[in-house]
């Protein structure tokens, strides 16, 4: 969002300005392409995928969520509204990947937004959510950087990305603070499951914690996105 220099970050204004934007592109792009009749239940729809980005859920789990605010929305309407955010390039989604099983699977999916300032427009928590914004920042640099990104799964742990790219992988754990031992663990135990030789990353943002744990690195996020690491 360029603009928003102009304007010198100005909290007001550039709320203001955000929120335009935000809704211009539900309008214009998504519900007059797609003839979308039911503009409030879009909204709900893309105001609860925003506010879960990076989080596994489904159309299945939104339409519980639905239910018990006494309202019935098909599985298959809410697929379709997705589907539609993602056509006009707001929303990104990543499919999860048995890596032990090397399939793709169906169910829990993961979201994210092409843009955090559309993000604090609809719900206004990037500040609340550091980690998820950092999380959504390297997914997007995946993309940008040509890979085919997906989520991965090792029994019950998760790995963030999988990113694939000409015959290779990348692996990338995601942690704003890499501090304590506990932390360090959960950050580099699902990695140290994946039995292959591709390289395996630990991105964060502050912590003590350097070097790597059985040869999987710890990087700064910063130094990654520069392409520094």
């Amino acid at each position: 969002m360029p603009f928003l220099s102009s304007i010198g970050f100005e909290p007001e204004v550039s709320k203001n300005y955000l929120q335009d934007v935000f809704n211009s592109v539900v309008l214009k792009d998504i519900v007059k392409r797609n003839k979308i009749r039911d503009v409030d239940l879009l909204e709900r729809i893309l105001s609860y995928a925003l506010a879960n980005i990076g989080k596994s859920f489904s159309a299945t789990s939104i339409s519980k969520f639905f239910k018990a605010e006494k309202r019935t929305v098909a599985p298959e309407t809410i697929l379709n509204y997705l589907s539609a955010c993602e056509e006009a390039f707001l929303l990104y989604r990543l499919k999860s990947q048995d890596i032990n099983g090397k399939k793709m699977l169906k169910v829990n999916e993961k979201y994210y937004v092409a843009d955090h300032g559309l993000r604090e427009a609809a719900v206004g928590e990037n500040l609340k959510n550091s980690e998820i914004v950092l999380e959504n920042i390297v997914g997007l640099e995946l993309l940008r950087r040509g890979y085919k990104v997906c989520v991965g799964r090792v029994g019950d742990t998760e790995i963030d990305f999988i990113g694939e790219k000409d015959g290779e992988k990348l692996y990338l754990q995601v942690c704003y603070l890499l501090e304590g031992e506990k932390t360090i663990e959960r950050e580099f135990h699902s990695l140290l499951e994946v039995r292959d030789n591709y390289p395996k990353l630990v991105l964060y943002k502050s912590g003590s914690f350097s070097g790597n744990v059985e040869g999987v690195r710890a990087v700064s996020a910063e130094d990654w996105l520069l392409g520094k690491a």
